[in-house]
């Protein structure tokens, strides 16, 4: 029983947004679900980190689900900056239910066990910003984050964050989510959203006592990281 973890698959089986347009994404759903097959079984555990769907909708992204929901495992989805069909956990989990979607689960607030360890996390946001309204954001991502550790620490367990957004890149830092992780003595911490040559500027590795880890579907080549 193995945990996993993969961000920003970007599918695209219900909408003409297919990411096959950018180099080295070549028939990237294809290549995704032949990585999966070849490692995944249906006793591990794989976090999608946000941007699993370009759907704008439950409904649209549909197909995409029914593609993550038929690939061996248990799913934890966290929200993407692009999946615009994210809704409430309630009217999602409800949707997964009368769909037959019973290997999808929606990481919001809460945390799911993996073993002793727990499998905590949010989207994020961009990172130091002066507008009013991002800072909004960033203190509610901040809050969501922390009642997701709070409620795995509240089981004894040992909370392992997974973000869409970067907490760190580059020179940039968000320090409301940096302040959680080290508020809570969070060791490991895994991130999506970059892509291609930006990658070059991801943190990675130690920081500050957290080990940084960058895993956007593209960077892994398509293939799943192993966790634990």
């Amino acid at each position: 029983m193995a945990l996993y973890a993969i961000s920003d698959l970007h599918l695209s089986l219900s909408t003409n947004k297919s990411m096959e347009v950018f180099p080295g994404w070549e028939n990237y759903v294809e290549r995704i679900k032949t990585n999966w097959l070849n490692k995944i079984t249906t006793e591990d555990t794989v976090v999608l980190a946000g941007d699993s769907s370009w759907g704008i909708s439950l409904e649209q992204s549909l197909e995409d689900f029914k593609y993550i929901n038929s690939l061996p495992g248990r799913k934890i989805l966290l929200k993407g900056n692009h999946d615009f069909w994210w809704t409430t956990k309630n009217k999602m989990d409800i949707f997964f239910a009368e769909n037959g979607l019973n290997t999808l689960n929606i990481l919001n607030n809460n945390h799911y066990a993996y073993n002793d360890y727990a499998i905590c996390g949010t989207r994020g946001w961009i990172n130091e910003t002066e507008e009013p309204a991002d800072k909004k954001v960033l203190l509610r991502e901040a809050g969501r984050l922390e009642a997701s550790i709070k409620s795995a620490l509240k089981e004894n367990l040992r909370p392992i964050v997974f973000l869409h957004y970067p907490p760190l890149y580059a020179n940039d830092y968000n320090y409301e989510i940096l302040d959680v992780l080290h508020k809570y003595n969070i060791e490991e911490c895994f991130y999506g959203h970059i892509h291609g040559k930006s990658s070059g500027y991801a943190i990675q590795g130690d920081r500050d006592g957290i080990s940084y880890s960058l895993i956007s579907s593209d960077i892994l080549q398509f293939e799943a990281k192993l966790i634990k």
